[in-house]
């Protein structure tokens, strides 16, 4: 691992790139400013689209333990588990996060998910974001505001687990080859009573 020095609109910090087996990880404590995080948050929270419904599993349809939003380019149509996500118009702020994105990154990110954990009883399971629409190497940048909650990593061949705390305003991008050999979730953590907003952005292949 390594510490770089990198220089944005809103300042200097400092991101720390972990080199794992079939894949990378970059970590930055403090993406987002400590005085944009209460905003946003109460913001997403107030106007963003939320969602619940289902997933299908094994063929066995589930209640979703948490609520969603996608907001993506026009021709952007992405789904999982057997649900196709309703696509919204980028909202102001979620383009801003989106351009610091991508020049931070070098990339072209068009697309983002969004998860709302109302509390430590919201989940997301062991899951790869692995789907035909992300291409063969997906770039995954996940960006938390709200109380921390623990992010588990999980290696498909070699059971190597791995475990980060998310804190507020943290970023973590995943790339190479970890949407195929790693799964990752989001636990239950039922002392956990404070919201987390998820965003989770990515490239999506037009259709």
């Amino acid at each position: 691992m390594g510490w770089i020095f990198h220089l944005l609109d809103h300042g200097l910090f400092m991101m720390e790139k972990i080199m794992v087996k079939d894949g990378w990880l970059l970590f930055v404590e403090n993406f987002i400013p400590p005085e944009e995080q209460t905003m946003l948050m109460q913001l997403f929270l107030r106007e963003l689209n939320w969602t619940g419904g289902q997933i299908t599993l094994f063929g066995k349809c589930y209640d979703i333990p948490r609520l969603q939003a996608y907001y993506a380019d026009e021709a952007c149509h992405y789904g999982y588990s057997g649900k196709m996500l309703n696509r919204n118009d980028w909202t102001p702020e979620l383009l801003a996060i989106r351009e610091r994105l991508n020049n931070l990154l070098d990339a072209q990110l068009n697309a983002c998910l969004l998860n709302l954990y109302r509390n430590g009883r919201d989940s997301n399971g062991w899951h790869a974001d692995n789907e035909k629409e992300l291409g063969d190497q997906p770039l995954i940048a996940s960006i938390s505001l709200g109380v921390t909650r623990r992010f588990d990593l999980k290696h498909n061949i070699t059971g190597e687990r791995k475990s980060i705390p998310l804190h507020s305003g943290s970023l973590l991008v995943m790339g190479g080859a970890m949407q195929h050999y790693w799964k990752h979730q989001i636990p239950k953590e039922l002392k956990v009573q404070e919201p987390r907003i998820n965003l989770t952005f990515r490239s999506v292949l037009s259709s």
